[in-house]
């Protein structure tokens, strides 16, 4: 009896029980949604860049045997936030939702014509102008500025998958 007057006591607070309020205040709750997806945010960035020299091999989805391009952003997503993304560039071109480039933010998708047909590449916005992807067969994971005229003119689309 002794022992749990004194883990009750310890865990509220010398006897004290904390009052939880009735309702939130919605600006409370708009301003922690907001923290939290920048939090998001920018551990999708953090794990990307924990990948940058890793070789790219077809198929591949792992730091161990490489990466493609989608394998890439499967691992991070998975890595950074628990989310399952689909395993193909056309499939990750329909999830979430589509953003405007002049609204892009880290952890955002972008999408590339590098093959002559729509959403054959995809990559990791990580913010000013640059993006993360494992680019072809010889190369290794790299960041790249989107400003490069090769970029600019196989530009597809972004998508936002986080929050």
């Amino acid at each position: 009896m002794l022992i749990s007057v004194f883990l009750v006591t310890l865990i509220t607070g010398c006897g004290t029980v904390p009052r939880i309020p009735a309702a939130a205040d919605p600006a409370v709750v708009r301003d922690r949604s907001a923290q939290d997806a920048s939090a998001l945010r920018s551990a999708i960035a953090f794990h990307a860049l924990s990948t940058v020299g890793t070789p790219y091999t077809p198929g591949g989805g792992s730091l161990e045997s490489g990466f493609d391009c989608s394998g890439l952003v499967a691992y991070v997503f998975r890595r950074a936030s628990r989310l399952e993304l689909p395993r193909t560039t056309f499939e990750l071109s329909r999830v979430g939702h589509q953003v405007d480039p002049a609204d892009l933010q880290p952890g955002d998708l972008v999408f590339y014509d590098t093959q002559r047909r729509a959403y054959s590449h995809v990559g990791i916005y990580l913010g000013e102008q640059r993006f993360i992807h494992a680019p072809s067969s010889g190369g290794t994971v790299r960041i790249e500025d989107m400003g490069f005229d090769y970029w600019l003119h196989r530009f597809n689309g972004a998508r936002r998958v986080a929050p």
